[in-house]
């Protein structure tokens, strides 16, 4: 027989193993689940009628979260008191702590509340509706949203609409009746009753269905829509709105002893005073954004205990804004530097640029050391740009294939308040003219009495150029990166030559546009030829293929 501690042994090694064979793991590997969690059943079931319980349980196929309960879940009507969500396993409890009213229909809308556990799978759109009568409201509206300046479909934006009688709550608090918009920008809310409604499109980065000047892009029908019947094509475009008043949203003293505004608006054009000390305005140096909806201000005599500056545009005065400083401050400066290469490369049709974090007061050339293939060359330039002081153009007669040092020695650039560079160094090599094309558009519009403004575009949707329309007009864009751009027309309206938003506080659209759906394909060494027959506003036009320009 076995002695006693042997078959413990024996009978531990055994459970051990039994134990690890019959372990769960999670499997290794695999696909992704990208699949939402999905309704199995709904008690009392979806649409009932005469509904009289307290409570509602959805159950899923699989285990889930409730996120953002407070801004993606609501039910209409509103109740006083909103229903509790109860999560029980893979079945959700919602009990109405409310009474409800008789003869009326009421829908739950969850938004993107419900997500699966382990990759937040978000169940989009769900919603349940019932009615405590013998009816239940039916009736719809749907429709595409899309942004009106780059013509393209708006996913994941939330439609909502709200009764006329209760319209002066937008922008205060959220609806009760929205949805979200698909992969293809459609929209659709269901369960409606006959009433008079506004309806909104709204593109927002808060997540929280409440209009946001300031960050959201808003999209709206002007005219109520009367509801008595199934509504569809009901489209909205969505915009970035610009404030009505102006305000200064942020101004700082640096560190760096530079002043810093941001404003809710592009201003036409700004300038800067500074009162009461003529002397500081003398010698101040200001910088406006390329949009004039911010500025950089250097003033080179930090003496002041406070300043007090005026913002003007067109000569009229916007604020006045005091910055207050101790003589005991001190900054901690530092002269930074960037430049226009292209992955280590310089476009062989530009100059070599570099850009400054602050104005330059002086150059020492001495200190600044070009090689070419590592052979000295002192027959460049460096001289400042006449657009923009805090750039500066480096000129010499580059070669191909030629490598290209660039050292800065310390002490190299000085700019204000004595500020200099620590030694820094740029290595680069001149772009094949392969890597460069041009094209030519031959534009033809379809009123002469009118102006249109062209906007060409690269792959990142940024634009590269702009040219004013108001005749038949054939131009020449050359030395282009070899790339695919697009062309898009603004129907200026006003004749200022740039594209104006809408105002919702006074019910108007946005200048049209047209976003041309034939992208150009730039080859390099190569001069392409496109002839465009510019169609009229869509709103002069049907709702037909539009013309698209043809290659000569």
């Amino acid at each position: 027989m076995p002695s006693a501690d042997n078959y413990w042994k024996t009978l531990v090694l055994f459970i051990l193993c039994i134990y690890g064979c019959a372990s769960m793991r999670n499997p290794e590997g695999g696909p992704v689940d990208k699949t939402p969690p999905k309704v199995l059943k709904m008690e009392p079931k979806n649409l009932t009628t005469n509904f009289n319980s307290q409570k509602i349980v959805i159950t899923f196929d699989e285990y889930f979260n409730i996120q953002n309960e407070s801004k993606e879940f609501s039910v209409s009507p509103e109740q006083e008191r909103p229903p509790l969500l109860k999560k029980d396993g893979k079945k959700l409890e919602i009990i109405f702590q409310d009474s409800l009213e008789k003869n009326t229909t009421y829908t739950l809308n969850f938004g993107k509340a419900i997500a699966d556990i382990h990759e937040s799978n978000v169940l989009k759109n769900l919603t349940y509706a019932f009615s405590t009568g013998a009816f239940l409201d039916s009736l719809s509206i749907s429709g595409k949203v899309t942004n009106l300046l780059t013509g393209k479909p708006e996913i994941d934006a939330t439609v909502f609409i709200l009764p006329l009688s209760r319209d002066s709550i937008f922008g205060k608090k959220r609806a009760s009746i929205s949805t979200s918009t698909d992969s293809s920008g459609y929209y659709s809310l269901k369960n409606l009753k006959k009433d008079t409604y506004k309806i909104y499109a709204l593109k927002e980065t808060a997540g929280d269905k409440v209009y946001q000047q300031r960050t959201d892009e808003i999209g709206f029908v002007k005219e109520p829509i009367i509801l008595t019947k199934d509504t569809t094509n009901v489209d909205i475009g969505v915009f970035k709105e610009l404030a009505q008043t102006f305000r200064i949203v942020d101004r700082k003293l640096n560190n760096d002893g530079s002043i810093s505004m941001i404003f809710n608006q592009q201003l036409s054009k700004p300038d800067i005073t500074v009162l009461d000390q003529k002397s500081i305005d003398d010698s101040k140096l200001l910088r406006f954004s390329q949009k004039n909806d911010s500025l950089r201000l250097w003033l080179q005599d930090l003496t002041f205990d406070s300043v007090r500056i005026e913002l003007k545009n067109e000569g009229k005065s916007l604020d006045t804004i005091i910055f207050n400083r101790d003589k005991k401050d001190t900054y901690a400066r530092a002269l930074v530097v960037a430049d226009n290469l292209e992955i280590g490369m310089l476009n062989p049709y530009r100059p070599y640029r570099l850009i400054f974090n602050f104005p330059i007061e002086n150059v020492d050339l001495t200190k600044i050391k070009l090689t070419e293939d590592s052979i000295p060359r002192t027959n460049f330039t460096f001289s400042q740009d006449s657009t923009n002081f805090l750039v500066y153009n480096l000129n010499y007669p580059w070669r191909k294939k030629a490598a290209y040092s660039l050292l800065f020695a310390e002490g190299a650039i000085t700019g204000i308040f004595g500020v200099k560079n620590k030694e820094f160094k740029k290595t680069f090599k001149l772009a094949s003219a392969d890597d460069y094309g041009t094209f030519v558009l031959k534009i033809e519009i379809p009123d002469t009495t009118k102006s249109y403004v062209l906007e060409i575009l690269n792959e990142k949707k940024d634009v590269v150029a702009t040219e004013v329309i108001t005749k038949n007009r054939t131009i020449k864009f050359a030395n282009y990166r070899v790339a695919t751009y697009a062309t898009r027309i603004i129907y200026d309206e006003n004749k200022n030559g740039k594209w104006d938003t809408g105002s919702l506080a006074l019910g108007t659209q946005p200048e049209k546009t047209f976003n041309n759906p034939q992208e150009i394909a730039l080859r390099a060494n190569w001069e392409q030829i496109f002839t465009w027959a510019v169609p009229p506003p869509p709103s002069t036009t049907k709702k037909e293929p539009e013309p698209k320009p043809t290659k000569d």
